[in-house]
């Protein structure tokens, strides 16, 4: 995985050093958002040191064609841009609860950049990024509590893929709602990593945890 931050100077060093891999240990003891909060608030004091004068932090080594093939394919992401993905048909609404969700895009790239132009950061991994889109609405009469922090995909063979968290901070939707007002319509982005065979795997779904269950949500 590496990481490219063109507006700051020296971020490409610090970045590879804070965040390692595009996805967090599921065992860490911060959530989701706090883990993402924390990273981009070192990401961002660094950027401040290095511009008062300090040296940037070293570089973790890397393998000479692991990291040609990264700026390959982060350069290959800036000509051709996410691929889009055909959507399941059927594309039914499902129900966690009370909240509503519709499944309406699918988007897998090899690198993924931020949604705003503050921080300037981006991550490109040998794997994909698979970006899921959902449109989602509480239809019940009283607020629905829902935390889609612990969603995950699994595929066919049971093999299954947590939120990439450093991926769905620079790209995804911040901060994941944790509840829905009566009649509040969100539309959520999720990020996760995985191979290539497994985002054509036809058995792959995502998978919300609500009150009542695991709720499956078809994705091939």
């Amino acid at each position: 995985m590496s990481l490219h931050a063109p507006t700051w100077p020296g971020m490409f060093l610090t970045a590879a050093l804070l965040l390692g891999g595009c996805t967090q240990d599921a065992s860490t003891p911060e959530s989701g958002q706090e883990a993402a909060s924390n990273t981009l608030e070192k990401l961002r004091a660094e950027a401040d040191r290095v511009k008062k004068g300090g040296a940037a932090s070293a570089r973790p080594r890397q393998e000479p064609e692991k990291e040609s093939r990264l700026a390959g394919l982060a350069a290959e992401m800036g000509d051709t841009g996410p691929s889009k993905l055909r959507l399941p048909a059927p594309n039914d609404t499902v129900h966690v609860d009370t909240v509503a969700m519709k499944l309406t895009g699918l988007q897998s790239s090899h690198s993924v950049k931020g949604n705003s132009g503050k921080t300037g950061l981006g991550l490109t991994t040998e794997d994909l990024f698979l970006r899921v889109e959902l449109v989602t609405q509480n239809v019940g009469k009283v607020p629905a509590p829902l935390s889609l922090d612990g969603a995950w995909l699994t595929d066919a063979k049971g093999q299954t893929y947590a939120l990439a968290r450093d991926a769905q901070a620079v790209a995804g939707t911040r901060p994941l709602p944790t509840t829905w007002a009566p009649e509040q319509r969100t539309e959520v982005v999720l990020m996760f990593e995985l191979p290539p065979e497994a985002v054509q795997d036809e058995g792959l779904a995502l998978v919300v945890k609500g009150a009542g269950g695991d709720v499956r949500i078809p994705l091939r």
